[in-house]
């Protein structure tokens, strides 16, 4: 309580509340939760609650007119015996109407998280009490998500010794990979680039071949953070690493991070990376991807099937494959890891039957759920012959949109690191698998994360990062730099300024916490 109650933000979330409580919108509150009871009084009667769902960029989800009238929703309450209120939240603003749903106390019967307890978007919602403790409940009512949930993903949903949350793991947190069109690069003769300068030269031969985008840039830096991660300077939350003795961020080693910068800047100055790069936002990242305007780019590796069928609407010729990540000096590459916590689900405390929510996501790891999610229905899309699944994957771009979402959208619940079954029926599909276990698997980079996040952090979110964001005012430098407006020679300044506003406090903090062992996650590789 006392941790949350610093944060004016949270403060307010506390107010409205505690106000809740006895406000104006409890009866509204108390009439849906005797409606649900009534619904529940019976073993054989629907489960009807609320559940708030980030629509995460899925075009399937944001297109849709009424995602609770949606085909695959009815399945789902039909298999489970429930009736769901979806209420999705946008993907750009997930964090600031996380907050405002808190702030004004119109929460889901299910909340969904990204990840840990005291995620930015909770808003401190655990520590207030919003939510109620789930071990006893898994206990009795969740027997297959205590079996095959990792008990590191458990960890990451603890508060306090008790579980708050259900989470969507990740078997293997190397997910981000660079992609590249193999087709465009057979095309140059040169080999697989491996090193930072082969990297370069291949984007060099791309834009003789008249590539518009060589390699593609997104604002941020945000899935186009490649060669931080050769110089393993990532300026993320959970980036933190021990130098000279002492607990630091990653972006305070200078000679490292300008080095990354100035091959972004290189980039920059020979065309190689768009000149807007700053103001790309996701949705013209992809499409300009899927019109077959860029030659290397980071994304998600078990995307790499569905964007390649959706390419060749664009290129019949395209071929997209996943290359090792170019290496920097210590001979090692990759993408920031990512937590054991994919998605993350609370149940309200107000709720009356959250048994019912448990066995909800207990069938979710089920085998018929997971047959379910992976081919459809039997006899409508897929057929068996004795254990033989006979299952067509979709080639157009609206059915590939459609079986993603089905598979990683609605299954809220498995190890999201890839569909193995589906995966298993092709040649293309055991490649990719073998993709994840060869070659992610060898990179990446970790590091220190503290988790409850460090308080000092809180105070200036100016200067705090998020899971794959650099700080607001590291962004700023950062892109001057690459644009030539700033000398990266200045980043030494950079690191000063982040210090006197707050930074020096975070590293504070940062070494007491780790010093004491108290909510210290230490890198897994």
């Amino acid at each position: 309580m006392k941790k949350w109650a610093s944060l004016a933000l949270t403060c307010m979330l506390v107010m409205s509340f505690l106000a809740g409580c006895s406000g104006k919108n409890e009866p509204a509150k108390e009439e849906a939760a005797s409606s649900g009871e009534k619904k529940t009084e019976a073993a054989d009667e629907v489960t009807k609650f609320s559940i708030s769902l980030r629509t995460l960029n899925f075009g399937y989800v944001e297109k849709s007119p009424d995602i609770n009238a949606d085909k695959w929703v009815k399945r789902v309450e039909d298999l489970t015996k429930t009736d769901m209120d979806i209420r999705l939240v946008p993907h750009k603003e997930y964090e600031q109407k996380m907050v405002q749903m808190f702030a004004t106390n119109d929460i889901p019967d299910v909340v969904q998280g990204q990840g840990g307890t005291t995620g930015k978007e909770m808003a401190g919602s655990v520590e207030a009490g919003v939510f109620m403790p789930l071990d006893d409940l898994l206990k009795e009512y969740g027997p297959n998500l205590l079996k095959k949930i990792p008990k590191e993903a458990w960890n990451r949903m603890s508060y306090q010794g008790k579980i708050y949350g259900i989470p969507e793991w990740l078997g293997n947190p190397s997910r981000r990979a660079t992609w590249i069109r193999k087709d465009l690069l057979d095309q140059t003769g040169l080999p697989v680039p491996k090193t930072v300068d082969e990297y370069l030269n291949v984007l060099r031969a791309f834009k003789k071949l008249g590539v518009e985008n060589p390699y593609m840039g997104r604002q941020d830096f945000k899935y186009a953070d490649t060669f931080f991660g050769s110089y393993d300077v990532f300026p993320y939350l959970s980036q933190f690493e021990e130098a000279d003795g002492q607990v630091q961020p990653k972006f305070m080693d200078s000679e490292n991070m300008m080095k990354a910068l100035s091959t972004y800047k290189t980039m920059f100055d020979e065309g190689l990376i768009n000149k807007e790069f700053a103001t790309i936002n996701p949705t013209t990242f992809k499409n300009t991807i899927l019109a077959g305007k860029a030659g290397i780019w980071t994304m998600n590796a078990n995307e790499l099937i569905q964007w390649q069928t959706q390419l060749q609407d664009t290129v019949k010729d395209a071929k997209l494959e996943i290359i090792p990540s170019p290496v920097g000096p210590d001979g090692k590459g990759g993408y920031y890891l990512y937590g054991d916590v994919a998605r993350s689900y609370f149940i309200n405390a107000k709720y009356k039957h959250p048994e019912k929510i448990i066995q909800f996501f207990d069938w979710m790891v089920s085998d018929e759920a997971e047959q379910f999610f992976t081919y459809g229905v039997e006899g409508e899309n897929f057929t068996k012959e004795g254990d033989k699944i006979n299952y067509k994957q979709p080639t157009d771009a609206q059915a590939v949109d459609e079986e993603r979402y089905r598979q990683a959208f609605l299954w809220m619940v498995q190890d999201t690191t890839y569909n193995k079954g589906s995966l298993s029926l092709t040649e293309e599909g055991k490649s990719l698998m073998s993709v994840f276990d060869n070659t992610l698997a060898n990179e990446g980079r970790d590091g220190i994360e503290f988790d409850p996040r460090l308080e000092a952090l809180k105070k200036n979110p100016d200067i705090a990062p998020l899971s794959d964001t650099p700080p607001p005012l590291l962004i700023t430098h950062m892109v001057k730099m690459v644009y030539g407006q700033e000398p990266i020679d200045n980043w030494p300044k950079v690191i000063e300024e982040w210090k006197s506003k707050g930074g020096s406090d975070v590293l504070k903090e940062a070494n007491e916490r780790y010093q004491s062992k108290e909510g210290v996650f230490l890198p897994r590789k």
